[in-house]
């Protein structure tokens, strides 16, 4: 109401979840396994439709306003940093021939940027499920909306993320995981059952984005790898043209050793092969309750990621290995695509307060920075909370941040918002190149 004035009833809120991939890292597009779940830190969006032949998109975490007509042709403005976005998502819309109705969006946000949490999907599908609410409501096909916001991101913004990150914010599932095949789209939910064991965010407090760090090196080495296998293949007579494996992840350990004579190049193939593995695993653990397990399993993720992947950096293994000296802490690991953000742990629900300090202490004396830590719910994917009753933004009693049961933020790097007109501490940070 501060921002744009006019009477709450007419304010509808939506919510996109963040998300945490449990195992599966670098495989979604090397046509694996992944085992991501939604989490209940997110990005907010309030919304009226004034019926206007414009939208403009604001955010109390940046200054500044975009404004593009609602049926016009949306292009790049590298000017325009975070609002790229929602700008190639409704570009994307547009060339579906929906007719959208004009209106005004405020964004908000207690997800942090750069950490490796999918600040960016949950920026896209929250745009992309308000935007088409007063056409289709909740009917929205969820699949399509993840493939067009992950169609936006790699055409319009020009990163090369995979599928994994839309689909979870898409498609999210409160207290399970998705197992999901990067190659067919096929998933299915997976219970997550940690018994008396909680699952702790920590951000290691260095940003990353996708097109400032390795990650699009490691998508060209594996489409080598993959290459030199399938015509190892070849010319064994084993296969024809194009080749015996379409995915890295499906081809068996022992044909990465036979064909790939280049370390670096076999390391890559190996974390890849194993981490599926791995992934397929863990979709058996965790509804079973086997959560020791699914604790080792993290762990050797996090060692594959840094000996054969090299995307882990010293503060990520600073991070894990100090969460792991702690003897209530039974898995830890990276999540993301590395080089900074974040890492999650398992610890005993009860002694989640005297796992902080020491963590704490040790990696800020080994990297000189502050960590934050956060604990979470895992929730249902993007939303419709519902119409503003109130001036606050909105949202339902019980679903108000200042009364969020499942945000219980440990230590926050944004203060969460009381009011609709009230300005986050620091920066999204969001700009062309990735947000995490």
């Amino acid at each position: 109401m501060n921002v744009y004035g006019g009477p709450p009833e007419d304010v509808w809120v939506f919510f996109a979840p963040g998300r945490v991939n449990l195992i599966g890292e670098h495989t979604d597009y090397n046509g694996g396994l992944v085992l991501p779940a939604a989490i209940s830190l997110g990005i907010y969006a309030a919304v009226r439709f004034d019926g206007g032949d414009s939208i403009t998109f604001t955010s109390l975490n940046e200054p500044g306003s975009v404004t593009v007509p609602v049926r016009g042709q949306a292009s790049f403005d590298p000017s325009h940093g975070w609002a790229n976005y929602p700008k190639g998502v409704l570009k994307c819309i547009l060339e579906e021939r929906f007719d959208l109705r004009g209106c005004k969006v405020l964004y908000w946000a207690d997800l942090p940027v750069g950490a490796g949490l999918s600040s960016s999907a949950a920026l896209e599908l929250v745009t992309a499920y308000l935007l088409l609410y007063p056409l289709v409501g909740d009917s929205a096909d969820r699949i399509h909306l993840a493939t067009l916001c992950r169609r936006a991101e790699n055409e319009f913004v020009g990163v090369e993320c995979g599928i994994m990150d839309q689909f979870i914010v898409a498609m999210g599932k409160r207290d399970s995981a998705i197992l999901l095949d990067c190659a067919t789209l096929d998933y299915r939910y997976v219970p997550v059952r940690l018994g008396d064991y909680q699952l702790v965010i920590m951000n290691t407090a260095k940003k990353r984005a996708l097109g400032e760090s390795k990650y699009n090196e490691r998508r060209a080495e594996c489409e080598r790898c993959l290459e030199v296998i399938n015509r190892g293949e070849r010319a064994a007579g084993r296969a024809r043209a194009p080749g015996r494996y379409r995915a890295l992840a499906h081809v068996p350990l022992e044909e990465a050793q036979r064909y790939l004579n280049d370390e670096v190049l076999f390391k890559r193939a190996r974390h890849v092969i194993t981490e599926n593995k791995r992934t397929l695993e863990a979709a058996r653990c965790l509804p079973a309750g086997s959560v020791r397990r699914f604790g080792r399993l993290m762990i050797e993720s996090h060692e594959s990621l840094r000996d054969d992947y090299e995307v882990t950096g010293r503060e990520l293994d600073a991070i894990v290995e100090e969460s792991l000296r702690f003897e209530g802490c039974v898995g830890a690991r990276m999540t993301g695509a590395g080089f900074g953000g974040c890492a999650i742990a398992l610890v005993e629900k009860g002694r989640v307060e005297e796992f902080l300090a020491p963590v704490s202490r040790s990696y800020r004396a080994r990297t000189g920075l502050e960590p934050y830590f956060y604990t979470c719910s895992i929730v249902d994917g993007v939303r419709c909370l519902e119409p503003a009753p109130v001036g606050g933004g909105g949202i339902r009693d019980d679903e108000s941040l200042d009364n969020q049961g499942d945000l219980p933020v440990l230590r926050s790097e944004t203060q969460r918002l009381a009011g609709a007109g009230e300005r986050a501490r620091g920066g999204w940070g969001f700009a062309p190149g990735g947000l995490g």
